[in-house]
């Protein structure tokens, strides 16, 4: 039970960093700007697809107490 929470929380706090560097990239003006359309939606994707999976594991985490 132990193992199953230190995992979940270091996976939390991957996805955490993945989120805020994503955030960060799209946040820069510059970026936005100059990159293809196709890839700044990509990394939307990615944003979104992160925060859910990150919702998961909040659940998860909030289910073993």
């Amino acid at each position: 039970m132990d193992a199953e929470k230190l995992r979940l929380a270091k996976q939390a706090e991957t996805l955490g960093k993945g989120i805020e560097g994503i955030q960060r990239k799209l946040a820069n003006e510059n970026f936005v700007t100059r990159a293809p359309a196709e890839v700044v939606q990509r990394e939307r994707d990615r944003l979104a697809d992160l925060q859910a999976e990150l919702a998961v594991v909040e659940e998860s985490r909030k289910a073993l107490g």
